[in-house]
């Protein structure tokens, strides 16, 4: 009988090591994914067709509209950094998303079918178009 309880402990430790293992390298890797290098370059869409590429670091400060078929959305690049300020759409959970911080975390508005995001080191953007 003491040889069966030492065998379940034995289990129950190692399932604790294990999920506190798994735990440790999920926090370890949203650290790596949210705190990834600063990109300047961002690729604005709609319904999958490139609207805008631009660089962050060049962009003087300014608010512009996008305006397509399903609606308007009000971006705003300040101090570096984009945003959606403000969109005609119902549930605004891209004006909720605040700025870009990171290319894991785009901003998106579903109903208008709008994407902003980094753009990928392998995106080969040589141009800027407005």
């Amino acid at each position: 009988m003491k040889n069966v309880k030492n065998k379940n402990k034995l289990k129950y430790k190692i399932i604790i090591v294990i999920a506190v293992l798994i735990f440790a390298a999920g926090i370890a890797g949203s650290i790596v994914v949210l705190n990834a290098p600063k990109k300047n370059t961002v690729i604005i869409k709609s319904d999958g067709k490139i609207l805008y590429t631009l660089d962050l670091s060049s962009e003087p400060d300014r608010t512009f509209e996008i305006k397509t078929d399903r609606g308007e959305n009000t971006v705003e690049i300040k101090d570096g950094k984009i945003r959606v300020i403000s969109a005609d759409c119902p549930d605004k959970t891209c004006v909720r998303m605040g700025r870009l911080e990171s290319s894991a975390m785009p901003i998106v508005c579903l109903p208008h079918k709008l994407v902003i995001e980094f753009a990928a080191a392998d995106d080969g953007v040589d141009a800027i178009t407005e």
